[in-house]
C-alpha cells in the first residue's frame, strides 16, 4: 500500500510542476513578445491555465511527500523518491542545456552571416524565448537539487538513491555522447562535401552546427563520464550491472554502425572497381559519408571496448566473467553469421543471373546489387570467423573452461538461434522451390523458371549447411557435457539426515527427477552414524536445524562441506532471507497475520528493478536512433 501511494503522489507531482514549469515560460515568453499580437492572447491565457491549475496540485501533492519524507524513513529512502528527484533534474536540466544550444548556435550562425533557422535546434526561436526557457528551469533544478541534497545529508539506507543516481549519470553521458557523435559527424561531413554555390547543396552551416554541438556535448559528457570513473574504487560501482549494460551498449553500438559504415564503405569502392566511372570529386564525397560516420562510431567502439574488458576484469568469479565476455562474442557471432548468410544469398542469386544472362534494368545493371553482396560478405564473414571460431575452441576444450562454456545458457540460445533462422529460412526456400516447380508444371510457363528455380535450390543448400553445420556443434556439445557431467555428479556424495523417514523419502523422490546421477544417503538422526559414512554436501530440514541431537551436532560441526537446509513445516519454524523480512514477518505477527515460509532466494528490490527497466528501454532508444542515424548519414536520407 506504501508503495502505490508513494507512487501516486510522486507521479502527480511531477507532473503538475512540469505543468507549471512550461506555464510560467510561455507566460514570460508571451510577455516578451509581443510583436506577436494575432498568437499572444490565446498564448498567455494557455500559460495561466497551466500555472493556476498546476500550482495548487503540486503543492498539495509535493507538501505530503516532504512531510512524510521527514517523519519516517522509509519513505526518505524509498526509491520512487529518488527517481522523482532525479527524474525532476533530468527535466530540467536537459531543456536548459538544448535551449543554450539554441542560443550558441544561432549565435554562431548570424556571427557566419548565415540564416539563424538553420540551427541543429531552436531555428525559429529568439534569444529571449532561450534565456527565459534556461533561467526558469535552472531555478527549478536549483530547488530540487538542494532538496536532493538534503536528502542525501541525511539517509540512513542509500542503496535505492545511489542506484538510481547511477542512472541519471549515465543518461548524460549518453545525451552528451550523442551530441558528440553527431557534432563529430556533421565536421567530417562538411570536410568531405564542401559547400558549392548550388541550391540545395551542403552549406557552411554543417560546420557551424557541428562546432555548437562539439562545444556543448563533450563537457557534459566529459564531467559525468569522470564522475562514474571516479566512483570505480566503490565496490557497488564495479559490480552494477547497469554499468555493465551500458558498456554493452556503447561498444556494440560502436561497433554494430561501424560495421555498416565499413560495408557502404566497401560498397563505394567496389562500385568505382566494377566501372560505375564517378568523377573523383564525386568518389570523395560518395566515400565521405560512411567515412563521416565510421570514424566517430569507431572510436566509440575501441574507446568503450576497453572499459567493458575492464569491466569484466573486476569479476573475480571466472566463470561468471567468461559467461559475461562470452555475451558479447556471440551478439557479434550472430551479427557475422546473419551478414554473411545474405550476402552469400545475394551473391548466388547474381551469379546465377550472369551464367542465364538475365538483364537488369536498372542504370548500373548488376553492377550495385553486386557490390551489395560483395560488401556484406566482406563485412560478415570476417566478423563471424574472428567471434566464433575461439568461442568453438572453448567449447571444444577438455577442462572446466570448457565445460562451462558448452553449458552456457548464452551458447545453447545462440546455437538454437542459428537452428531457427536455418530451419525457418530453408522451410521458405523449399516452399518457394516447390511453388516454382508445380505453377510450371500446371501453367506450362517457362519464362524465368531456371532462374527462380536454381536460386531458391542454392538458398535452400545454404540455409542446409547452416543446419547441418550448428546442429553438430550441439550435438558434440551435449555429448561431451553428459560424459562430464556424470562423471561429476556420481562423485558427489549427498548425506540427507531425517527424523521421521518422510522427509528422507521426499529428497530421494525430489533427486531422482532433478539430479538421478547424484548418489542419495538417508541417515536417521534417532541411529548411529556409520563410520564410513562420505558426504561432499549434507541436507537437512529447518525443524532439525535449529534442533539437532547432540551426536548429529557434533558431527555437523565436524563436517566441512556445504549444508543444504530445507524449510519443512513445523510449527513456527520460517526462515527469513533477512534482517527486512523478518521485521515484516515480525508486524505480520503482531497484528495477526498468517506469515508462510518464505523461499530462501534473495530478492532484490522492486525499485531497483524499475530502474534496469528504464535503463533498458532507454538504452534500446538511444541504440536504435544511432543505428537510424547511421543508416540515415549514409544512405543520405
Amino acid at each position: 500500500m506504501k508503495t502505490i501511494r508513494r507512487l501516486y503522489f510522486y507521479a502527480v507531482a511531477a507532473i503538475s510542476i512540469e505543468v507549471v514549469l512550461w506555464g510560467i515560460i510561455g507566460l514570460l515568453r508571451s510577455i516578451f513578445n509581443a510583436q506577436d499580437i494575432s498568437n499572444n492572447a490565446s498564448n498567455l491565457a494557455s500559460a495561466l491555465a497551466l500555472i493556476l491549475v498546476g500550482v495548487p496540485i503540486f503543492l498539495i501533492h509535493w507538501v505530503w511527500a516532504q512531510n512524510v519524507s521527514a517523519k519516517d524513513a522509509e519513505e526518505h529512502s524509498a526509491g520512487v523518491r529518488a527517481i522523482f528527484l532525479y527524474g525532476i533534474l533530468l527535466g530540467t536540466f536537459i531543456p536548459a542545456v538544448q535551449n543554450l544550444l539554441a542560443l550558441i548556435n544561432r549565435t554562431f550562425l548570424s556571427t557566419a552571416n548565415l540564416y539563424a533557422y538553420r540551427a541543429v535546434v531552436g531555428g525559429s526561436q529568439t534569444w529571449q524565448d532561450n534565456l527565459i526557457a534556461i533561467v526558469i528551469n535552472l531555478l527549478i533544478a536549483a530547488y530540487f537539487w538542494n532538496v536532493l541534497k538534503e536528502n542525501w545529508r541525511t539517509l540512513q539506507e542509500t542503496d535505492a538513491f545511489a542506484e538510481i543516481r547511477r542512472l541519471y549519470r549515465f543518461i548524460w553521458v549518453l545525451y552528451g555522447l550523442l551530441m558528440m557523435v553527431y557534432g563529430a559527424q556533421q565536421a567530417l561531413s562538411y570536410a568531405f562535401n564542401m559547400p558549392s554555390n548550388v541550391l540545395g547543396e551542403v552549406g557552411r552551416e554543417i560546420a557551424v552546427n557541428a562546432i555548437a554541438l562539439l562545444l556543448i556535448g563533450s563537457p557534459i559528457w566529459f564531467y559525468f563520464w569522470r564522475l562514474l570513473q571516479n566512483a570505480l574504487p566503490d565496490s557497488a560501482e564495479k559490480e552494477s550491472y547497469l554499468r555493465l549494460g551500458i558498456l554493452y551498449l556503447l561498444s556494440l553500438a560502436g561497433v554494430i554502425v561501424f560495421l555498416t559504415a565499413s560495408g557502404n564503405f566497401i560498397y563505394f569502392i567496389l562500385l568505382q572497381i566494377l566501372g560505375e566511372g564517378e568523377t573523383w570529386q564525386e568518389f570523395i564525397r560518395q566515400l565521405g559519408g560512411p567515412i563521416s560516420v565510421a570514424v566517430p562510431f569507431g572510436v566509440i567502439w575501441a574507446y568503450y571496448n576497453k572499459w567493458l574488458s575492464q569491466q569484466f576484469d573486476f569479476d573475480e568469479n571466472l566463470p561468471r566473467r567468461a559467461g559475461k565476455q562470452r555475451l558479447y562474442s556471440y551478439i557479434l557471432s550472430f551479427l557475422g553469421l546473419t551478414a554473411t548468410v545474405i550476402g552469400l544469398l545475394t551473391l548466388f542469386s547474381l551469379l546465377i543471373d550472369l551464367v542465364l544472362e538475365n538483364m537488369y534494368l536498372s542504370e548500373s545493371g548488376i553492377r550495385e546489387p553486386l557490390a551489395g553482396a560483395l560488401a556484406t560478405l566482406a563485412v560478415g564473414l570476417p566478423i563471424w570467423l574472428i567471434s566464433w571460431r575461439p568461442l568453438q575452441a572453448q567449447a571444444t576444450a577438455n577442462d572446466d573452461t570448457g565445460d562451462h562454456a558448452r553449458r552456457s545458457v548464452i551458447r545453447k540460445s545462440y546455437l538454437y538461434l542459428a537452428l531457427f533462422m536455418a530451419v525457418i529460412g530453408g522451410m521458405v526456400a523449399a516452399g518457394t522451390l516447390v511453388f516454382e516447380l508445380v505453377n510450371a508444371a500446371l501453367s506450362n510457363a517457362s519464362s524465368g523458371i531456371l532462374s527462380n528455380v536454381l536460386t531458391e535450390l542454392t538458398a535452400l543448400i545454404v540455409f542446409v549447411v547452416v543446419l547441418v553445420y550448428h546442429l553438430l556443434a550441439l550435438r558434440a556439445d551435449g555429448a561431451a557435457r553428459a560424459d562430464i557431467l556424470a562423471e561429476k555428479q556420481n562423485q558427489f556424495q549427498v548425506l540427507v539426515f531425517d527424523q521421521d523417514g518422510k522427509f528422507g523419502a521426499d529428497v530421494k523422490s525430489t533427486f531422482a527427477k532433478r539430479a538421478p546421477e547424484v548418489p542419495v544417503t538417508v541417515v536417521n538422526v534417532n541411529e548411529s552414524i556409520p563410520n564410513d559414512v562420505k558426504a561432499s554436501a549434507v541436507v537437512l530440514p529447518g525443524s532439525l536445524a535449529v534442533n539437532t541431537p547432540e551426536k548429529v551436532e557434533a558431527w555437523i560441526r565436524s563436517f566441512n562441506g556445504n549444508k543444504l537446509i530445507v524449510s519443512d513445516e513445523a510449527a513456527g519454524v520460517f526462515w527469513m532471507n533477512d534482517l527486512e523480512q523478518a521485521a515484516d514477518s515480525a508486524k505480520s505477527m503482531a497484528e495477526g497475520q498468517d506469515i508462510r515460509p518464505q523461499s530462501s532466494k534473495r530478492t532484490t528490490s522492486v525499485w531497483t528493478y524499475v530502474a534496469y527497466v528504464f535503463a533498458g528501454l532507454f538504452a534500446c532508444q538511444v541504440l536504435v536512433m544511432l543505428l537510424l542515424f547511421g543508416v540515415s548519414m549514409v544512405a543520405g536520407f
